[in-house]
């Protein structure tokens, strides 16, 4: 008799952890890792272990999901002892790292004299030495920039940290906010001992498409201590699933895929923007772009910046084995907020090429050029973004995520890369959160409200949006990137409604494109766009 073959249920959710939390990109590099251990992680628990019963009343307000509250329940506070207890007691050397960066933004603030720096590196706290340069910008301030790559090759780099989660919809309806709650195991989840990089991962989300024996699958979860109340057995079925890819005969096809995401497609290619790929919920009211929808294989990934619902680490890693490379804008070299993505992505074993500002690569059929933006920031001195302009077989696509438009006499400049486009798609995030809410652990000062309030995530409003429109004159129009999506409230935080300013600006940029005979269509769960190939 044969063995039976398992697939992974469409309905399996997957969450990487580090150290029991969610992981997003800066909790991977060693340095930013650190200051979020101590500043978010450590504080925040340590704040529910001290008053749990206000973390438990604030956690059931829905309007202030996305704050730092715990939701836990009262049974789980000796628990939360015990994680706070192990990083205190396992990781004072990330803790020490931490507070390295503190003594070096006071060592360096003090020195303004503009004198060189060199008698200051036997002062660098010893976790950094070595690990730093010293640095004036032309105004004599001095700072540092980290030398990543050795970092990544120290003991501070932490694999052993990761671990991976798995929960069904079907179980628990919809999944609870990811960023502010570590993991802990429950009756609803299975938790595995395993880095990012072991090889049970990839094997796993093969499994959506390419069925495991019963046999293997067993061999594979006996390698790994896990723990929770679900079996692993419980996340794999014997029916495949209901759904696969459809090749694509000719033209172009550009989907939706969901918050940020777009899959691009032609005979010859296959591109794919900014994923974060919903589990399939069979209750579900809407229909989503779900893993066993796409291609077999996946030439590009091209990342606009490194915020957690574009740099998605719970797809990212379940498409591994079919990602051919990984395209990401590049870094400033070292700033702490800025790390390097081709840096990060390759400790997980992708091809990963570099983008600068402009640059261009050839694709089969055409080619991908990265085009700076402005915005979304806060303010700081990141480099790592870039919107995207996709051409296939004779189509012209812009991708412009989060970009905002503070000064069109860039759009002027880049206008020549801009011009006779098919699709120009752009997010209206436009009243972001105070950019503490992400880099807030950073800081090694308190950073005071007027800041908070002034600097913001903010992505472009109706009119900076439709200046750069009304400029460049698409022939089609798409808004995306707002996070109105519900199954992707679990990291986003976001409930709109009609009244909210977005849905306002939204509103007033489609009467503004309706204005000069375009539709501006804002996009929701998945939509479909089919091109004619255009000779050459």
């Amino acid at each position: 008799m044969s063995e039976r073959e398992l697939y992974l249920r469409e309905d399996v959710y997957f969450e990487p952890l580090f150290n029991q939390w969610y992981a997003w990109p800066y909790l991977i590099p060693p340095v930013t890792a650190a200051r979020y251990v101590e500043n978010t992680h450590l504080r925040i628990m340590k704040s529910f272990v001290n008053n749990y019963q206000l973390h438990i009343i604030a956690a059931q307000e829905p309007t202030l999901t996305g704050g730092e509250f715990l939701s836990c329940s009262e049974q789980q506070v000796d628990d939360i002892k015990r994680l706070v207890e192990r990083i205190e007691g396992q990781q004072k050397d990330l803790l020490e790292l931490s507070a390295a960066v503190r003594e070096l933004d006071d060592l360096l603030l003090k020195h303004t004299s503009g004198e060189s720096l060199t008698p200051l590196y036997e002062k660098v706290p010893a976790p950094l030495r070595g690990y730093v340069e010293l640095v004036f910008d032309r105004e004599h301030r001095a700072s540092f920039r980290l030398i990543e790559p050795l970092l990544y090759r120290s003991g501070l780099y932490k694999p052993q940290l990761q671990s991976l989660s798995f929960g069904s919809l079907t179980r628990v309806g919809s999944r609870p906010f990811v960023l502010s709650t570590p993991r802990l195991p429950d009756e609803n989840h299975l938790q595995v001992e395993a880095d990012f990089n072991a090889g049970i991962v990839d094997r796993i989300f093969k499994a959506r498409q390419q069925p495991i024996a019963e046999s293997e699958l067993e061999a594979m979860f006996a390698a790994h201590p896990n723990a929770g109340g679900l079996h692993y057995r419980d996340l794999f079925t014997a029916q495949p699933p209901a759904r696969g890819p459809r090749p694509v005969e000719s033209g172009v096809r550009l989907e939706y895929t969901g918050h940020a995401g777009f899959l691009i497609r032609s005979p010859q290619a296959s591109i794919l923007i900014d994923p974060v790929i919903a589990t399939r919920d069979p209750a579900g009211e809407h229909d989503v772009v779900g893993f066993s929808d796409l291609p077999e294989t996946i030439d590009y990934v091209c990342l606009t910046h490194n915020h957690q619902d574009h740099v998605n680490f719970e797809t990212l890693l379940q498409l591994r084995h079919k990602i051919g490379r990984v395209l990401v804008p590049k870094s400033n070299g070292g700033k702490l907020a800025d790390p390097s993505l081709r840096l990060l992505l390759r400790q997980f074993g992708f091809d990963v090429t570099e983008m600068d500002e402009c640059d261009e690569l050839p694709v089969a059929g055409g080619r991908i050029t990265s085009i700076p933006f402005l915005g979304e920031h806060g303010d700081l001195d990141i480099r790592s973004k870039s919107a995207w302009l996709v051409e296939l077989e004779g189509r012209r696509m812009f991708f412009g995520a989060d970009s905002a438009n503070p000064d069109i006499a860039l759009y002027t400049h880049l206008k020549r890369y801009l011009t006779d486009l098919d699709v120009y798609a752009i997010g209206m995030e436009c009243v972001g959160a105070p950019y503490t809410w992400l880099y807030g652990a950073l800081a090694t000062r308190k950073v005071g409200k007027a800041i908070k309030d002034s600097r913001r995530l903010n992505g472009s409003d109706a009119r900076q949006a439709f200046d750069v429109i009304d400029m460049v004159r698409p022939k089609r129009v798409f808004v995306y990137a707002l996070g109105m999506e519900p199954w992707y409230k679990y990291f986003m935080g976001i409930d709109y409604n009609e009244n909210s300013t977005q849905m306002r600006e939204v509103a007033l940029f489609q009467e503004q494109c309706r204005g000069i005979g375009l539709e501006a269509e804002p996009l929701f769960a998945s939509r479909e766009y089919e091109m004619e190939a255009l000779p050459a």
